[in-house]
């Protein structure tokens, strides 16, 4: 496994991105009314100081919105998914629980003003399309808070790394590529997502790892090479303890740590 194609990263990754745990989705609490992904959760957790990570999607006509799934039935309980629909259809939905629309990333921007890191999801496709990664770039154009961006698919972290971005770069990752959810994609790209064959490309300044796979000895690999690693999900005391003797950061959710 440390025969990867991973090589230094572009930059050292900055002290901020690894000084404050991170909120998964923001800091949510749907028994309290405050979804996932909601301009609630980015407040919260705001307000406690705590870093704050989201994930974007391009809606059908090219507006980046703070979203997680493919389809809206779960946190809106419609059974459209999301690149079916314009900006101006998704702006009139509603996530269940709290009455809050879904909001763009213009806003969820506007609403943090540098108040606290935010770490940006990109939700690729692995087509090749760079659309979203394009649209992310010229969102943050012109913000000035501390801001890193991250995603499975290479092609986007890539295309910003070639573009010269300003902010970390991260690939998110897991040890291996087997599960359901990744049928749809070639052997051949599995086989580059473990291996990190894309990383000649993409130069990731940090990790993000799947915690159940940690250690690893690609993160350790990494971490020689000045890459850190934050890893998710972590969801209680006793997992943020084990996490932090693998990983130098966490994005976490379901209590405070």
């Amino acid at each position: 496994m440390i025969k990867t194609g991973w090589t230094r990263p572009a930059r050292t990754a900055p002290n901020w991105l690894m000084a404050r745990p991170i909120a998964h989705r923001g800091l949510h609490d749907f028994s309290s009314g405050v979804v996932e992904n909601s301009l609630g959760a980015l407040r919260a957790a705001l307000a406690r100081n705590y870093g704050v990570e989201c994930d974007l999607r391009l809606s059908r006509d090219g507006e980046v919105f703070v979203f997680h799934d493919d389809a809206l039935d779960r946190l809106c309980g419609t059974a459209e998914r999301f690149d079916a629909l314009d900006s101006s259809e998704l702006g009139c939905q509603r996530l269940v629980g709290s009455g809050e629309p879904i909001p763009t990333l213009a806003r969820w921007l506007e609403t943090a003003d540098g108040a606290g890191p935010l770490v940006l999801e990109l939700k690729g496709e692995f087509s090749g399309d760079v659309s979203l990664a394009r649209a992310v770039s010229a969102a943050l154009a012109s913000y000035r808070g501390d801001v890193a961006v991250k995603s499975f698919d290479p092609s986007l972290i890539a295309w910003l790394r070639a573009s010269g971005a300003k902010y970390p770069l991260g690939m998110v990752a897991q040890s291996d590529y087997e599960e359901e959810e990744w049928r749809h994609l070639t052997e051949e790209q599995r086989f580059g997502l473990a291996r990190f064959t894309h990383a000649v490309d993409t130069r990731p300044d940090f990790l993000s790892w799947r915690a159940c796979d940690l250690p690893s000895p690609v993160c350790e690999l990494a971490g020689a090479l000045g890459a850190p690693t934050m890893t998710w999900t972590i969801r209680g005391l006793e997992q943020a303890a084990a996490a932090r003797r693998s990983a130098d950061q966490i994005v976490f959710e379901g209590f405070l740590p």
